[in-house]
């Protein structure tokens, strides 16, 4: 197996600051407990109406008949239907300019909403779209890496987050990435360099089989996204 993607499935990367990890385990935590809770999409839609004016709320209502189209198809059909839909109806922009904050994880509301994002947000939107689909939580992963641009040879890099699929668990995942339209292997995308994975069961790190760090670092900010989602009908 090639050395890139030995390092997709098992993250076996330099070990990332700790606040990085506390953040990604309550990030976790926050992955549970949506996938735990019941939706209200009559809210979610109604708000975005209010929020955000007619626009959003038929955004909301596109990804709403999306997920009705494809709820009884296979998994590869809601991967493909997923990744197209976001990446079609949503552009991407940095938290800077959104939000006026270095760093901010959007609801999939605040994402459809404001009609733009960065990566963490359409790789948010697509996990948590896809569990709502009935995707099992254990085969996808979000994925922070490392993504080279200029060439194969260049040495320019810049942080990046994916959702990667797994159809086993130490199998060749699948990437959906907001950079291009296609979903391809890990093994074709040699311009992502993976640092660490997460989702709503665990955080590998390193090779690490189980979830590492200490939560407490950020709790309250994560808390605060948990209330958000739940006030918008997730």
């Amino acid at each position: 197996m090639p050395p890139h993607l030995r390092r997709f499935i098992a993250g076996s990367l330099p070990r990332p600051p700790q606040w990085v990890l506390a953040a990604l385990c309550v990030a976790a935590v926050l992955f549970v407990g949506w996938t735990q809770a019941q939706t209200n999409l009559d809210r979610t839609q109604a708000l975005a109406l209010e929020r955000y004016g007619q626009r959003a709320a038929d955004v909301v209502a596109a990804w709403r008949k999306m997920m009705d189209d494809t709820r009884s198809l296979g998994d590869q059909e809601k991967l493909a239907a997923v990744n197209t839909f976001f990446n079609r109806r949503v552009l991407f922009e940095s938290d800077i300019v959104i939000w006026k904050q270095n760093d901010y994880w959007a609801t999939p509301l605040e994402f459809m909403g404001k009609g733009a994002g960065d990566c963490e947000d359409f790789s948010i939107a697509k996990y948590m779209t896809l569990q709502m689909l009935g995707v099992p939580a254990e085969k996808l992963r979000m994925i922070y890496v490392r993504a080279r641009f200029g060439g194969p040879n260049s040495n320019n890099s810049e942080a990046h987050m994916v959702l990667g699929y797994f159809e086993e668990p130490t199998g060749e995942p699948v990437i959906l990435d907001n950079l291009i339209g296609s979903i391809r292997p890990a093994s074709s995308r040699t311009d992502l360099s993976p640092v660490f994975s997460f989702n709503g069961q665990g955080l590998w790190v390193a090779g690490q089989a189980a979830s590492s760090g200490d939560p407490t670092a950020r709790l309250s900010r994560w808390r605060d996204v948990l209330d958000r989602m739940k006030q918008e009908g997730l």
